[in-house]
């Protein structure tokens, strides 16, 4: 590549950092990822990039990825390379996008993670000694008898909680509201926690759940006492907000294979998105199937 087409690249970093406002990492990631682009094309014995045309960028993805790339990084570099050349169309530097068009190999599918029913109600069983440990249980018992996200949980006000109900109002994404179910433990340990809540909430402050300061708990502290008590009941997993939900829907499929009604549940607006849980039922009806039926179990060594 000449010295004149590879003054683009720091214009069009600076061009990010300062226009764009990418994050450092973003920033480090298109960085690396145009200078390997750009040792490619020195490769090939291309010197300019009006020299592009789409079957460089598709020969430049087969090759990261027979060098062992996964798909998701391909996608990324080949992100880096439209977001660069579209710069250079906007500076009259390009005539087309050449990247345009190109896609990365499909990466397969990663299943959500989750725990069974037995770890769940292991995880559940602990002694609520302080009011902190009170509202633990409260939070865990919603996160798993409702399926909420941890920004939907953290952002409940105490209105949004009719015990009489038993139901919970939910500002999902989009700013779409639903209404969902709460649990008899889950009501039970919210009922609990209100007794408690008076006393360290700010006066006057609307969240359902406080912070020992008074104030609206945040994300982050959710996360790392949910991660706390996971190992303090000896789980043996690595617990985190996310894995109510996944286990919510997974367990509620298993039961009722409704899908339609754990969409709806879970707040979806895509029936597709959901799909991801038919994945880890039939995951779980394979085990049971491999377990159970005759002609599935393997033979056992020394027969022929």
């Amino acid at each position: 590549m000449s010295p004149a087409a590879l003054i683009w690249l720091p214009r069009f970093l600076t061009h990010l950092s300062s226009e764009r406002r990418l994050s450092a990492h973003t920033d480090v990631n298109y960085r690396r990822d145009l200078e390997l682009f750009a040792k490619y094309c020195e490769q090939q014995q291309i010197d300019d990039w009006s020299r592009l045309d789409s079957q460089h960028i598709r020969a430049f993805a087969a090759t990261e990825f027979r060098r062992g790339q996964s798909p998701r990084t391909i996608q990324r570099r080949l992100s880096a390379l439209r977001s660069f050349f579209n710069f250079l169309l906007r500076e009259l530097a390009l005539k087309s996008n050449p990247a345009v068009g190109v896609q990365a190999p499909k990466a397969p599918k990663r299943l959500p993670q989750t725990v069974d029913v037995d770890q769940m109600a292991r995880l559940l069983a602990f002694r609520t000694d302080d009011e902190l440990g009170v509202r633990d249980k409260a939070i865990m018992e919603l996160f798993y008898s409702s399926g909420l996200r941890l920004s939907e949980l953290v952002d409940l006000d105490l209105g949004d909680v009719d015990l009489r109900d038993r139901t919970v109002r939910v500002t999902g994404k989009g700013n779409k509201t639903r209404v969902v179910p709460v649990g008899r433990f889950a009501i039970d340990a919210i009922t609990a926690w209100l007794r408690e809540r008076g006393a360290i909430a700010t006066p006057g402050d609307s969240a359902l759940f406080v912070s020992k300061r008074g104030g609206r708990l945040l994300q982050r502290s959710i996360q790392v006492r949910i991660g706390r008590w996971a190992r303090a009941q000896g789980l043996g997993v690595h617990m985190h907000p996310h894995m109510f939900r996944h286990s919510f829907a997974t367990h509620l499929l298993e039961s009722s294979q409704d899908l339609r009604a754990v969409q709806e549940l879970l707040g979806h607006a895509n029936i597709s998105t959901t799909q991801i849980y038919t994945h880890l039922d039939f995951q779980h009806l394979a085990k049971i199937y491999d377990q159970a039926h005759p002609r599935a179990r393997r033979k056992s060594r020394g027969t022929g």
